[in-house]
């Protein structure tokens, strides 16, 4: 359950309508998700954080987008974030995440979890090869 119920008519406020309508243009889509929608009680919040995931996630950049966004999915399991697993997931899907991937990518995250509890457990000391900064 939310926090805060929905703004009526976000859209009436300015600068809530450029953000969405950004979002639009860069998504291709109609579709404002919940996350948008939720920010638009703060304006400058919203503002402020739309173009941070458009640079990240929108941009041209050495990571190709489906890498992007399985990388996203897995902040977001660690994170404990449902809501970005599913909305990072289904992006994922949509930029042609098999179901292999997909399993293979959980497979990857419950194996790091595991080993991270052991050598956080055990306190095992840094390689100095690993230490290279």
């Amino acid at each position: 359950m939310s926090t805060l119920a929905p703004i009526p008519d976000p859209e009436s406020n300015p600068r809530v309508k450029a953000v969405f309508d950004d979002i639009r243009a860069t998504r291709k889509t109609d579709f404002i998700n919940n996350l948008w929608q939720r920010l638009a009680f703060d304006p400058a919040l919203l503002e402020a954080t739309w173009p941070e995931v458009k640079q990240v996630m929108a941009t041209p950049s050495a990571i190709d987008p489906l890498t992007k966004e399985m990388v996203y999915i897995t902040a977001s399991i660690i994170n404990g974030c449902s809501y970005c697993v599913h909305s990072h997931t289904a992006a994922a899907k949509a930029k042609g995440m098999t179901p292999q991937q997909h399993g293979e990518l959980l497979a990857i995250v419950a194996l790091a979890a595991k080993t991270n509890q052991i050598v956080t457990g055990l306190q095992v000391p840094v390689d100095a090869v690993f230490d290279q900064g």
